[in-house]
Protein backbone atom coordinates (compact mmCIF):
# COMPACT_ATOMS: atom_id res chain seq x y z
CA UNK A 1 0.00 0.00 0.00
CA UNK A 2 1.33 3.48 -1.04
CA UNK A 3 2.41 6.27 1.86
CA UNK A 4 -0.32 8.37 2.47
CA UNK A 5 -0.28 11.90 4.55
CA UNK A 6 -2.01 13.76 6.87
CA UNK A 7 -2.23 17.43 5.22
CA UNK A 8 -4.03 20.84 7.11
CA UNK A 9 -5.06 23.60 4.67
CA UNK A 10 -5.19 26.44 6.53
CA UNK A 11 -7.17 29.56 5.20
CA UNK A 12 -9.67 26.81 3.42
CA UNK A 13 -12.58 28.58 2.63
CA UNK A 14 -10.86 31.34 0.65
CA UNK A 15 -9.87 31.45 -2.94
CA UNK A 16 -6.74 30.04 -2.83
CA UNK A 17 -7.29 27.74 0.14
CA UNK A 18 -10.37 26.19 -2.60
CA UNK A 19 -8.11 25.99 -5.08
CA UNK A 20 -5.54 24.16 -2.83
CA UNK A 21 -8.12 22.06 -2.23
CA UNK A 22 -9.34 21.33 -6.02
CA UNK A 23 -5.39 20.80 -7.26
CA UNK A 24 -5.12 18.09 -4.26
CA UNK A 25 -7.60 16.19 -5.55
CA UNK A 26 -6.74 16.78 -9.12
CA UNK A 27 -3.25 15.93 -8.68
CA UNK A 28 -4.31 12.49 -7.01
CA UNK A 29 -1.92 13.93 -3.79
CA UNK A 30 -1.50 11.51 -1.32
CA UNK A 31 -3.58 12.34 1.09
CA UNK A 32 -4.70 9.87 3.84
CA UNK A 33 -6.63 12.66 6.15
CA UNK A 34 -7.12 16.19 5.44
CA UNK A 35 -7.78 18.78 7.85
CA UNK A 36 -9.24 22.09 6.30
CA UNK A 37 -9.24 24.63 9.06
CA UNK A 38 -10.41 27.96 9.32
CA UNK A 39 -11.71 31.31 11.23
CA UNK A 40 -14.21 30.86 13.73
CA UNK A 41 -16.41 32.28 11.37
CA UNK A 42 -16.37 29.73 8.92
CA UNK A 43 -15.77 26.92 11.10
CA UNK A 44 -18.62 24.41 10.80
CA UNK A 45 -19.11 24.80 7.26
CA UNK A 46 -17.69 22.38 4.55
CA UNK A 47 -15.54 22.45 1.46
CA UNK A 48 -15.50 20.43 -1.74
CA UNK A 49 -12.33 18.10 -1.87
CA UNK A 50 -12.80 15.95 -4.93
CA UNK A 51 -16.23 14.21 -4.69
CA UNK A 52 -16.85 14.40 -1.36
CA UNK A 53 -17.38 17.36 1.17
CA UNK A 54 -14.75 18.16 4.16
CA UNK A 55 -16.30 19.78 7.50
CA UNK A 56 -13.96 23.22 8.57
CA UNK A 57 -12.64 23.41 11.26
CA UNK A 58 -11.56 25.78 13.74
CA UNK A 59 -7.88 26.87 13.65
CA UNK A 60 -7.36 28.24 16.97
CA UNK A 61 -8.93 25.55 18.96
CA UNK A 62 -6.71 22.52 16.50
CA UNK A 63 -4.46 20.20 17.99
CA UNK A 64 -1.61 20.11 14.72
CA UNK A 65 -0.22 17.16 16.21
CA UNK A 66 -0.02 14.61 13.94
CA UNK A 67 -0.04 16.87 10.49
CA UNK A 68 2.77 15.96 8.21
CA UNK A 69 2.23 18.44 5.62
CA UNK A 70 0.21 21.91 6.20
CA UNK A 71 -0.76 24.47 3.42
CA UNK A 72 -1.38 27.92 4.66
CA UNK A 73 -3.35 30.63 2.52
CA UNK A 74 -4.82 32.84 5.08
CA UNK A 75 -2.57 36.31 5.43
CA UNK A 76 0.47 36.93 7.03
CA UNK A 77 -0.97 37.43 10.20
CA UNK A 78 -2.19 33.87 10.75
CA UNK A 79 0.90 32.13 9.32
CA UNK A 80 3.24 34.23 11.59
CA UNK A 81 1.06 33.45 14.75
CA UNK A 82 0.05 29.77 13.51
CA UNK A 83 2.89 28.37 11.15
CA UNK A 84 5.62 27.86 13.61
CA UNK A 85 2.96 25.97 16.10
CA UNK A 86 2.68 23.41 13.34
CA UNK A 87 6.03 23.05 12.23
CA UNK A 88 7.12 22.63 15.76
CA UNK A 89 4.61 19.66 15.73
CA UNK A 90 6.64 18.11 12.85
CA UNK A 91 4.47 19.08 10.06
CA UNK A 92 6.19 20.98 6.66
CA UNK A 93 4.39 24.27 6.14
CA UNK A 94 4.13 25.45 2.84
CA UNK A 95 2.95 29.35 3.34
CA UNK A 96 1.57 31.35 0.60
CA UNK A 97 1.91 34.50 2.49
CA UNK A 98 4.40 37.29 2.40
CA UNK A 99 5.55 36.06 6.37
CA UNK A 100 8.49 34.22 5.74
CA UNK A 101 9.68 35.10 2.47
CA UNK A 102 12.08 37.25 2.96
CA UNK A 103 13.76 35.21 6.12
CA UNK A 104 17.24 33.61 5.81
CA UNK A 105 16.20 30.41 7.06
CA UNK A 106 13.18 30.07 4.98
CA UNK A 107 13.38 28.93 1.44
CA UNK A 108 11.43 30.46 -1.06
CA UNK A 109 10.57 28.26 -3.79
CA UNK A 110 9.07 28.10 -7.44
CA UNK A 111 8.31 24.48 -8.31
CA UNK A 112 10.72 24.60 -11.54
CA UNK A 113 13.33 27.19 -10.62
CA UNK A 114 14.85 25.82 -7.54
CA UNK A 115 13.32 22.59 -6.39
CA UNK A 116 16.66 21.87 -4.50
CA UNK A 117 15.93 24.25 -1.76
CA UNK A 118 12.73 22.19 -0.10
CA UNK A 119 14.86 20.49 1.71
CA UNK A 120 17.00 23.65 3.38
CA UNK A 121 14.07 24.58 5.81
CA UNK A 122 15.41 24.17 8.99
CA UNK A 123 12.57 26.17 10.35
CA UNK A 124 10.06 23.17 8.67
CA UNK A 125 8.63 26.30 6.95
CA UNK A 126 9.04 26.80 3.03
CA UNK A 127 7.51 29.94 1.51
CA UNK A 128 5.36 30.24 -1.34
CA UNK A 129 6.73 33.41 -3.48
CA UNK A 130 4.48 36.41 -4.59
CA UNK A 131 1.85 35.47 -7.46
CA UNK A 132 3.63 37.52 -9.92
CA UNK A 133 6.89 37.10 -9.05
CA UNK A 134 6.19 33.44 -9.65
CA UNK A 135 5.12 33.70 -13.25
CA UNK A 136 7.88 35.90 -14.16
CA UNK A 137 10.32 33.79 -12.69
CA UNK A 138 9.28 30.38 -13.97
CA UNK A 139 9.79 32.20 -17.14
CA UNK A 140 13.05 34.03 -16.56
CA UNK A 141 15.16 31.27 -14.98
CA UNK A 142 16.00 29.53 -18.47
CA UNK A 143 17.45 32.58 -19.80
CA UNK A 144 19.05 33.25 -16.31
CA UNK A 145 20.94 30.04 -16.52
CA UNK A 146 22.13 30.55 -20.29
CA UNK A 147 22.69 33.90 -20.51
CA UNK A 148 22.44 35.93 -17.18
CA UNK A 149 19.99 38.81 -16.53
CA UNK A 150 21.41 41.90 -15.66
CA UNK A 151 17.88 44.02 -15.21
CA UNK A 152 14.69 43.63 -15.60
CA UNK A 153 11.91 46.12 -16.51
CA UNK A 154 8.76 44.91 -15.25
CA UNK A 155 4.55 46.73 -15.40
CA UNK A 156 2.57 43.91 -14.42
CA UNK A 157 -1.59 43.74 -15.30
CA UNK A 158 -3.01 42.42 -12.35
CA UNK A 159 -6.18 41.07 -12.16
CA UNK A 160 -8.85 41.96 -8.82
CA UNK A 161 -8.82 38.33 -7.47
CA UNK A 162 -5.09 38.85 -6.23
CA UNK A 163 -6.89 40.90 -3.90
CA UNK A 164 -9.24 38.74 -2.43
CA UNK A 165 -12.94 37.77 -2.80
CA UNK A 166 -14.33 40.96 -1.72
CA UNK A 167 -12.41 42.48 -4.62
CA UNK A 168 -14.16 39.83 -7.36
CA UNK A 169 -17.25 40.85 -5.80
CA UNK A 170 -16.22 44.76 -6.10
CA UNK A 171 -15.45 44.49 -9.98
CA UNK A 172 -18.70 42.47 -10.75
CA UNK A 173 -21.07 44.67 -8.68
CA UNK A 174 -19.43 47.90 -10.02
CA UNK A 175 -19.22 46.49 -13.74
CA UNK A 176 -23.44 45.69 -13.55
CA UNK A 177 -23.97 49.22 -11.73
CA UNK A 178 -21.95 51.52 -14.21
CA UNK A 179 -23.92 49.26 -17.41
CA UNK A 180 -27.08 50.17 -15.37
CA UNK A 181 -26.18 53.89 -14.86
CA UNK A 182 -25.72 53.50 -11.52
CA UNK A 183 -22.49 55.09 -10.03
CA UNK A 184 -19.73 53.07 -8.53
CA UNK A 185 -18.60 53.27 -5.18
CA UNK A 186 -14.97 52.11 -4.45
CA UNK A 187 -15.05 50.03 -1.09
CA UNK A 188 -11.41 47.41 -1.75
CA UNK A 189 -9.72 49.71 -3.94
CA UNK A 190 -8.96 53.53 -3.61
CA UNK A 191 -10.64 54.32 -6.88
CA UNK A 192 -13.31 52.91 -9.12
CA UNK A 193 -11.70 49.58 -11.08
CA UNK A 194 -14.38 48.78 -13.62
CA UNK A 195 -13.60 50.04 -16.78
CA UNK A 196 -10.41 51.69 -15.12
CA UNK A 197 -6.70 50.64 -14.59
CA UNK A 198 -4.86 51.70 -10.91
CA UNK A 199 -1.29 52.33 -10.56
CA UNK A 200 -1.00 50.92 -7.30
CA UNK A 201 -0.98 47.70 -5.83
CA UNK A 202 0.03 46.99 -1.81
CA UNK A 203 0.93 50.15 0.30
CA UNK A 204 3.13 52.78 -0.39
CA UNK A 205 6.87 52.70 1.21
CA UNK A 206 9.27 55.61 1.53
CA UNK A 207 10.99 55.29 -1.76
CA UNK A 208 8.04 55.64 -3.59
CA UNK A 209 7.02 52.12 -4.71
CA UNK A 210 4.39 50.10 -3.27
CA UNK A 211 5.16 46.48 -0.94
CA UNK A 212 4.27 45.23 -4.26
CA UNK A 213 6.82 46.19 -6.29
CA UNK A 214 9.18 45.70 -4.25
CA UNK A 215 8.11 42.03 -4.01
CA UNK A 216 9.11 41.63 -7.10
CA UNK A 217 12.65 43.71 -6.41
CA UNK A 218 13.31 41.19 -3.51
CA UNK A 219 11.75 37.85 -4.43
CA UNK A 220 13.94 37.60 -7.68
CA UNK A 221 17.27 37.69 -6.42
CA UNK A 222 16.72 35.54 -3.52
CA UNK A 223 14.87 33.15 -5.95
CA UNK A 224 17.55 33.22 -8.71
CA UNK A 225 20.20 33.61 -6.18
CA UNK A 226 21.58 36.70 -7.63
CA UNK A 227 21.58 39.85 -5.88
CA UNK A 228 23.52 41.75 -8.83
CA UNK A 229 20.04 41.67 -10.58
CA UNK A 230 18.59 45.63 -10.98
CA UNK A 231 14.63 45.06 -10.98
CA UNK A 232 11.84 48.03 -11.45
CA UNK A 233 8.53 46.92 -11.83
CA UNK A 234 5.53 49.08 -12.06
CA UNK A 235 2.22 47.23 -10.65
CA UNK A 236 -1.35 47.89 -12.12
CA UNK A 237 -4.68 46.35 -11.17
CA UNK A 238 -7.01 45.81 -14.16
CA UNK A 239 -10.36 45.09 -14.39
CA UNK A 240 -9.64 41.06 -14.91
CA UNK A 241 -11.36 38.89 -12.62
CA UNK A 242 -8.59 35.97 -12.80
CA UNK A 243 -5.33 35.95 -14.72
CA UNK A 244 -2.39 38.35 -14.29
CA UNK A 245 -0.11 39.77 -17.09
CA UNK A 246 3.47 41.12 -17.07
CA UNK A 247 5.14 43.53 -19.74
CA UNK A 248 8.76 42.47 -19.08
CA UNK A 249 11.79 44.18 -21.05
CA UNK A 250 14.85 41.58 -20.07
CA UNK A 251 18.16 43.08 -20.28
CA UNK A 252 20.54 40.20 -20.22
CA UNK A 253 24.79 40.21 -20.02
CA UNK A 254 25.33 38.24 -22.95
CA UNK A 255 23.76 38.44 -26.02
CA UNK A 256 20.52 36.18 -26.79
CA UNK A 257 18.20 36.29 -29.93
CA UNK A 258 14.43 36.74 -29.71
CA UNK A 259 14.54 33.42 -31.74
CA UNK A 260 17.21 31.86 -29.33
CA UNK A 261 14.97 32.93 -26.07
CA UNK A 262 11.79 31.25 -27.98
CA UNK A 263 13.75 28.30 -28.06
CA UNK A 264 14.46 28.04 -24.29
CA UNK A 265 10.77 28.65 -23.69
CA UNK A 266 9.80 26.45 -25.41
CA UNK A 267 12.16 23.43 -23.75
CA UNK A 268 11.45 25.16 -20.33
CA UNK A 269 9.10 23.45 -17.55
CA UNK A 270 6.07 24.42 -17.26
CA UNK A 271 5.82 27.35 -19.77
CA UNK A 272 3.66 27.26 -22.77
CA UNK A 273 4.89 29.69 -25.61
CA UNK A 274 2.34 31.26 -27.98
CA UNK A 275 3.48 33.44 -29.54
CA UNK A 276 2.48 34.07 -33.72
CA UNK A 277 2.46 37.80 -34.95
CA UNK A 278 -1.14 37.50 -36.02
CA UNK A 279 -4.07 38.82 -34.06
CA UNK A 280 -4.63 36.50 -31.30
CA UNK A 281 -1.59 34.94 -31.64
CA UNK A 282 -0.36 35.93 -27.78
CA UNK A 283 -1.55 34.88 -24.49
CA UNK A 284 -4.21 37.14 -22.71
CA UNK A 285 -5.68 36.06 -19.11
CA UNK A 286 -9.20 35.22 -20.45
CA UNK A 287 -8.52 33.03 -23.71
CA UNK A 288 -5.46 31.11 -22.26
CA UNK A 289 -4.94 31.52 -18.97
CA UNK A 290 -7.82 31.53 -16.42
CA UNK A 291 -8.32 27.64 -15.06
CA UNK A 292 -5.18 26.46 -16.79
CA UNK A 293 -1.69 25.44 -15.33
CA UNK A 294 1.40 26.79 -17.44
CA UNK A 295 2.56 30.20 -17.42
CA UNK A 296 2.25 31.49 -21.08
CA UNK A 297 5.00 33.75 -22.81
CA UNK A 298 4.21 35.13 -26.10
CA UNK A 299 5.38 38.50 -27.93
CA UNK A 300 8.89 37.55 -28.04
CA UNK A 301 11.01 40.08 -29.82
CA UNK A 302 14.40 41.90 -29.88
CA UNK A 303 14.34 45.04 -28.06
CA UNK A 304 15.16 47.69 -30.91
CA UNK A 305 16.90 50.02 -28.44
CA UNK A 306 19.55 47.98 -26.83
CA UNK A 307 21.97 45.17 -28.30
CA UNK A 308 21.22 42.69 -25.38
CA UNK A 309 17.67 43.27 -24.36
CA UNK A 310 14.79 41.25 -25.19
CA UNK A 311 10.73 41.82 -24.78
CA UNK A 312 8.55 39.26 -23.58
CA UNK A 313 4.37 39.17 -22.63
CA UNK A 314 3.93 36.88 -19.71
CA UNK A 315 0.27 35.39 -18.38
CA UNK A 316 -1.15 32.85 -15.84
CA UNK A 317 -3.53 32.14 -14.03
CA UNK A 318 -2.64 34.23 -10.18
CA UNK A 319 -4.52 31.69 -8.15
CA UNK A 320 -3.61 28.46 -9.87
CA UNK A 321 -0.13 28.68 -11.05
CA UNK A 322 0.90 32.03 -8.46
CA UNK A 323 -0.35 30.47 -5.84
CA UNK A 324 -2.28 27.29 -4.90
CA UNK A 325 -0.37 24.93 -7.96
CA UNK A 326 3.24 26.05 -6.63
CA UNK A 327 2.30 24.96 -2.89
CA UNK A 328 0.99 21.61 -4.22
CA UNK A 329 4.15 21.01 -6.62
CA UNK A 330 6.14 21.80 -3.21
CA UNK A 331 4.69 19.08 -1.39
CA UNK A 332 4.78 16.80 -4.02
CA UNK A 333 8.43 17.60 -4.19
CA UNK A 334 8.83 17.36 -0.21
CA UNK A 335 6.86 13.76 -0.44
CA UNK A 336 9.32 12.48 -3.45
CA UNK A 337 12.27 13.87 -1.15
CA UNK A 338 11.30 11.74 1.78
CA UNK A 339 10.10 14.60 3.20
Amino acid sequence: MSRTYKVAVVGATGAVGEAMLAILAERAFPVGELVALASERSAGGEVAFGHRKVPVRELATFDPAGVEIALFSAGAAVSKAYAPRFAAAGAVVIDNSSAFRHDDDVPLVVSEVNPEQVGNRPRGIIANPNCSTMQLLVALAPIHRAVGIARLNIATYQAVSGTGRRALEELGRQTAGLLNFQPAEPEVYPVQIAFNVIPHGGDFTDNGYTTEEMKLVRETRKILGDDAIGVNATVVRVPVFYGHSEAVNVETRAKLSAADARALLQAAPGVQVVDEPVGGGYPTPVTHASGTDPVYVGRIRDDLSHPRALNLWIVSDNLRKGAALNAVQIAELVVAAGR
